[in-house]
């Protein structure tokens, strides 16, 4: 059987698989004199790695401040020999080694609390082909409301917003409908220079839920898209909101979608009922497919 001999200044490509819950951050991005999801997931990698070098994670996606995350996905390429010295003097694997140091680190950031509100749940090695970004096929994000005092539950109120008049869920519902598929959603967007706001929303879809299942009694919105751009969930949401409570009729998303500039009137959802609950990738083979695509810079019906 042959073998290949790795280079010593050769770089693993890791998977993070992560949680956390955004209340005490300024969003995901690093940024200087905040806190950030980032900053403090890199500051403890380059502690637990050992690293010469800050740690730099590439993610699925940035999640605004006060934003939640249960699924989220990011890589950092690691130099061999520092993936290969985490796990000290125990026989465990580097990637079982990384998480359970991590844990200690981020559990002894958040002191005297004890808990860390970021928890990086899996490591994997990947190919060099894996991009958390664009390798990804789509985002999926719920955002939960509470319009009802018996699915009012103080122990949740970081997570679900809660909303003092009962929703028209049926309207809601039927308000996505002109939304799904490939459009620009300018009108839905904060705009950044040189970036497009064509995206393909692939399911959006309002319920309240049935009780005795988790979240019984909460109005929740399941959005799925191949990318989002800057606030574009809580815009959506925000304008299903407004139909929800009689104030708009169900076309009116649809209209402002058509219009393509930002609305006024769409008001921008609170951050804290979002939760980024996962985030799907295509079979290895095809990771560097997915990723030159997704780099491309789209046009409206453009199939290439």
């Amino acid at each position: 059987m042959s073998t290949t001999t790795i280079a010593p200044d050769e770089s693993v490509r890791v998977r993070l698989d992560l949680s956390y819950d955004g209340t005490d951050f300024s969003g995901w991005a690093a940024q200087p004199g905040l806190r950030t999801v980032q900053g403090v997931l890199e500051d403890a990698l380059t502690t637990v790695l050992r690293l010469p070098q800050p740690a730099r994670l590439t993610v699925a996606g940035r999640t605004d401040a006060g934003v939640h995350a249960r699924g989220q996905v990011a890589h950092l390429d690691v130099p061999r020999a520092a993936w290969d010295a985490v796990v000290g003097r125990s026989d465990r694997r580097p990637a079982e080694a990384l998480v359970s140091r991590l844990a200690g680190v981020l559990g002894r950031e958040q002191e005297p609390r004890g808990a860390a509100d970021v928890v990086v749940r899996r490591a994997t090695e990947v190919p060099p082909a894996f991009d958390a970004r664009f390798s990804a096929l789509w985002r999926r994000y719920v955002y939960r409301v509470s319009d009802r005092p018996e699915a009012t539950d103080p122990l949740r109120r970081r997570e679900v917003v809660r909303h003092h008049r009962e929703l028209d869920v049926a309207a809601m519902e039927e308000a996505t409908w002109g939304l799904l598929g490939e459009h620009d959603f300018a009108a839905y967007c904060k705009p950044r220079e040189g970036a497009t706001t064509i995206r393909e929303l692939l399911e959006f879809q309002w319920r309240r839920i049935p009780p005795f299942a988790p979240d019984a009694g909460l109005v929740a919105a399941e959005v799925r898209a191949d990318a989002f751009c800057h606030s574009m969930v809580r815009a959506l949401v925000g304008a299903c909101l407004a139909v929800g409570e009689g104030r708009r009729g169900p076309d009116w998303p649809a209209e402002v979608l058509a219009a393509a500039v930002r609305d006024p009137a769409v008001t921008v959802a609170p951050a804290h009922g979002l939760t980024l609950e996962e985030v799907s990738y295509p079979p290895l083979e095809d990771l560097a497919a997915r990723a030159r695509a997704a780099r491309r810079v789209r046009t409206l019906g453009d199939e290439s």
